[in-house]
């Protein structure tokens, strides 16, 4: 196994759970982050909330900016650090942010981060343009999940002739 595997095997992913079950993710897209020196070295110790974060897409040239994620302090670093809630700045090819723009005009629909991870050294975010589930969707979720467990268990309890 060369060095670049493993190091790519130890590489954190940080998930947004909560996202998947709060909305229906219609389509992804990857896209890169900006983030400053110590931030970095808190992402890869895996010390970041995607939970409340959001993106929006705005200003005249169309920029999209990733807002409530919290990264907090690396300890190391002392006491000079960055901001833990700043906005960060998202990259991705101009055609990608209109089609972002013009996916999410329609009443009801958000860009949210689903997933944090390292690619090829650099950070890449995977974003999802989702819509809210009301509470009825949120228990058929749960009930589909809860029913496939059954089968499953019931499958492995299962004994072969």
């Amino acid at each position: 196994m060369t060095k670049a595997q493993d190091e790519s095997q130890h590489e954190r992913v940080i998930e947004n759970r909560k996202a998947r079950f709060d909305y229906e993710i219609l389509s992804t897209i990857e896209v890169g982050i900006v983030l400053r020196g110590t931030e970095v070295k808190s992402v890869r110790e895996g010390k970041i909330s995607l939970g409340e974060g959001f993106v929006r897409i705005e200003g005249k040239p169309l920029c999209m900016h990733l807002y409530g994620v919290n990264i907090d302090a690396y300890g190391p670093a002392g006491p000079r650090q960055h901001t833990p809630t700043r906005p960060r700045t998202l990259l991705a090819h101009k055609r990608e942010v209109l089609k972002l723009f013009r996916e999410t005009e329609p009443k009801g629909l958000t860009i949210v981060p689903l997933k944090l991870y390292f690619k090829n050294g650099y950070a890449k975010l995977l974003v999802g343009v989702a819509r809210g589930k009301t509470r009825g969707d949120k228990r058929q979720t749960i009930a589909k999940r809860d029913m496939q467990r059954d089968i499953n268990r019931a499958m492995s309890r299962r004994q072969p002739r």
